[in-house]
């Protein structure tokens, strides 16, 4: 998920590009981020620009250094409890959203069925769903995009991949603005089961079925709040 920056705003886009793994549970919670070195090759960045990035996230509370035998950079674990700044709402960005993800993620999910997955490839998918099946509601929502995101990074598709990406951080702000419902976690949970066991018996129909059923509850969640 991380990919080089393009260009003139090296350091605001190393800054963009680490903040949204961090929110799509690329890097969870208390979870350690890769060597500076290795992380500053992925990014395409300077090792400078990339200490000056991590520095600014760790005054901001989103990252936490430790030191010894353990040390090296961590997500923190009360990044995910933020709230960003909430203006006003677009009605045509919420359907946006939820249009254009109920055509990317059913494909995502038949494509995955379809694929000839590896036994990684499978306990991904597995790892990913007991993550956040395990998840308390704190810290939730970054465990569902990185499930979601695994789905589709089964699919054999980078540019699907990003897409799902994309759109999912666009839903995460959403998401955002509603409370997190138990009832609603336990039932996303079950579905998110049912997906993966469809995908995993390589059931192509039964997958983007259970997908399309998941994501209009989603729908019908955020449309309820916003209407």
């Amino acid at each position: 998920m991380l990919r080089p920056v393009r260009g003139g705003n090296a350091f605001e886009e190393t800054i963009e590009h680490i903040l949204q793994t961090i929110k799509l549970g690329i890097f969870a919670p208390a979870e350690k981020l890769p060597p500076e070195r290795e992380l500053a090759e992925q990014l395409g960045v300077s090792r400078a620009t990339l200490r000056d990035a991590l520095g600014e996230l760790q005054s901001a509370g989103y990252l936490e250094v430790q030191r010894g035998r353990y040390g090296g950079t961590y997500v923190s674990a009360s990044a995910v409890q933020r709230q960003p700044d909430q203006g006003p709402l677009d009605p045509a960005e919420v359907e946006d959203v939820l249009l254009f993800r109920s055509i990317i993620e059913p494909a995502a999910a038949s494509l995955a069925a379809k694929a000839d997955l590896s036994a990684a490839a499978r306990r991904h998918l597995q790892v990913c769903l007991s993550e956040v099946s395990a998840s308390p509601a704190v810290g939730y929502r970054p465990r569902d995009a990185r499930f979601h995101i695994a789905v589709a990074e089964l699919s054999g598709s980078a540019s699907l991949v990003g897409a799902v990406a994309e759109t999912r951080s666009r839903l995460n702000e959403l998401l955002d603005r509603i409370p997190l419902l138990s009832t609603n976690l336990e039932h996303a949970n079950e579905q998110h089961t049912e997906i993966a066991e469809a995908i995993l018996r390589g059931d192509a129909p039964a997958a983007e079925r259970a997908t399309i059923e998941h994501l209009e509850g989603t729908a019908s969640l955020l449309r309820g709040f916003f209407a």
